[in-house]
């Protein structure tokens, strides 16, 4: 059946997406620091995602947003991706890595990649599934 001037094709809705996980700081200590994560998706911004660190690891005290392409998260599963202030790589086959560059220096967080599957696979769900 084809979409006709009587009966329009169905639109699909995506409604915000926000998934908590923990994920972990990669640094030289031995032991990695465990911290809860937002990943958040906005169907007005549909081609990109926000990660947001909590503000007590903020020496400004206030939430740590980065904003950027959902199609890097995506390629960034399969195979290194990205040259700018985000960076991602696959870590393994149940881990990948978030590198974040900024003037103050540089982060390395690891996911489990499921989670961020998870949340990309809801970022295109129909509202109400």
């Amino acid at each position: 059946m084809s979409a006709t001037a009587e009966n329009p094709a169905p639109t699909v809705t995506v409604t915000a997406v926000e998934e908590r996980v923990i994920a972990r700081v990669i640094s030289d200590d031995p032991l990695y620091r465990k911290i809860p994560v937002a990943l958040r998706f906005a169907p007005s911004e549909p081609l990109a995602v926000r990660i947001v660190f909590p503000a007590d690891l903020s020496p400004e005290g206030t939430d740590n947003e980065w904003v950027f392409p959902r199609a890097l998260l995506e390629a960034g599963l399969q195979a290194p991706t990205g040259t700018g202030d985000v960076r991602v790589w696959p870590c393994g086959r149940v881990q990948a890595v978030v590198e974040f560059h900024s003037p103050d220096g540089v982060a390395v967080v690891q996911f489990d990649i499921a989670a961020l599957r998870r949340f990309l696979r809801r970022t295109y769900a129909p509202a109400g599934r």
